[in-house]
């Protein structure tokens, strides 16, 4: 594949995907699920929100592709200072209406070419490393280990990877469809917590991460 490519046709796709995200995070419309299907899924989101919570992250934190805000309003719970960076505008947008007049710096930058004179005591990201192509990988983990201060901490969640992902052939791209109908090419890497944790090791971070009881994210985090 062409990487500059499909991380273009990647942002346009987050960017269109901007008003309908949600709908995907809260099983609305055709992302509904049924009853029982549900109750595992809000298991897992809660698990995850309780042990974002318990890491504490507190201090100047910086969240890595905040698109619509559902993780930036955690965040600003508990931040003293927090940078919001997106490529897309338009995500940025809805976190700037759901965050309404909480005190965030918003930054609309690709995660790629950003390249900030600050420091932070934790960087956050969601749903951002499986969308990082293997080209890219060793500089983004570097761009993250200047990122943060001597010490400092990060914590990330994305999808887990299903037995029916660990079936088909491996394949670093996917197809997503909008709900008019459009098609995007997309990076979508899946991994398995401790193969990524033992590769992110050479940067610095001594990472736990694990998956939801239910399968549905990994997450977790380090310094």
């Amino acid at each position: 594949m062409n990487v500059e490519d499909v991380l273009g046709e990647q942002r346009r796709y987050y960017a269109a995907r901007a008003p309908e995200y949600d709908d995907w995070w809260f099983r609305r419309g055709r992302y509904e699920l049924d009853e029982d299907t549900l109750v595992r899924w809000n298991a897992d989101v809660e698990e995850v929100e309780s042990a974002l919570a318990a890491f504490d992250p507190v201090g100047a934190v910086v969240e890595l592709a905040a698109g619509t805000g559902l993780w930036t309003r955690r965040l600003a719970v508990t931040a003293s200072r927090l940078v919001a960076v997106d490529a897309s505008g338009e995500t940025l947008a809805v976190n700037r209406a759901r965050l309404g007049d909480v005190p965030v710096e918003y930054v609309v930058a690709d995660l790629f070419d950003w390249d900030p004179a600050d420091t932070f005591d934790l960087c956050f990201f969601g749903f951002w490393i499986s969308h990082v192509p293997e080209e890219r990988f060793d500089a983004f983990w570097s761009f993250v280990r200047r990122l943060v201060v001597p010490g400092g901490r990060i914590f990330f969640l994305d999808g887990a990877r299903d037995p029916a992902q660990l079936e088909r052939e491996a394949s670093p791209l996917e197809r997503r469809q909008l709900a008019d109908g459009r098609e995007f090419r997309i990076v979508k890497r899946y991994w398995d917590p401790d193969e990524l944790a033992t590769l992110v090791a050479p940067y610095g971070f001594d990472l736990e991460l694990r998956v939801t009881a239910n399968g549905q994210f990994l997450y977790g985090g380090g310094s």
